[in-house]
């Protein structure tokens, strides 16, 4: 087929505007291509060794994160004079996805182009505007297991910075206390 009768061709390509604010605050959430893997738990060290390594080159702070099976949700601060949160999550992805072996289907456009099919090629982000949304950004990334139906107390998932907080006296034990069936607003 060539360019011109091929109509996807002759579509134009969103306008992914993002915001660039040097030491801003952002909010994450980070896809694997394939919803209904599990990579991100079952290869948990391989993701804190892949994002350890990013932030030893490019640093930031983690404000808070989750690692759910098939997907994560972070709050990062950059450095001061630093706006350039996707070089890192692209060194994240792109060393959680070399370390894995190839076991995964690839489309031929995924083939062509010599990419993994581990991750989707984007994320989505929100810069934090005022202590508000950041105190929301935080609680939604503490609440997401729950919230999938996955534990039934925040406390019980073992993979976020919740225990942390939870150390540093910033949230109870048993902050949002628990759900009988694990449910939390999602939908069947």
């Amino acid at each position: 087929m060539t360019p011109a009768a091929d109509p996807l061709y002759n579509t134009p390509m969103p306008n992914y505007r993002r915001a660039f604010v040097p030491g801003g605050c952002w909010f994450f959430t980070v896809n694997l291509l394939e919803r209904r893997k599990t990579l991100l738990v079952d290869h948990i060290g391989l993701l804190r060794e892949s994002i350890a390594m990013t932030r030893a080159s490019y640093p930031f702070a983690i404000d808070a994160i989750v690692i759910l099976p098939d997907h994560l949700h972070a709050v990062w601060t950059l450095p001061p004079g630093d706006a350039d949160f996707s070089v890192r999550w692209r060194l994240i992805k792109s060393r959680f996805a070399k370390a894995l072996p190839r076991e995964e289907r690839l489309s031929d456009v995924r083939k062509s182009r010599g990419e993994r099919g581990i991750w989707q090629r984007r994320f989505w982000e929100h810069l934090v505007k005022d202590d508000a949304d950041y105190a929301r950004h935080v609680e939604y990334c503490h609440i997401n297991p729950v919230k999938h139906g996955l534990v039934a107390r925040v406390r019980d998932w073992p993979h976020s910075s919740f225990h942390r907080d939870v150390r540093a006296g910033v949230f109870p034990q048993d902050w949002a206390g628990e759900s009988p069936d694990g449910a939390y607003g999602e939908r069947a």
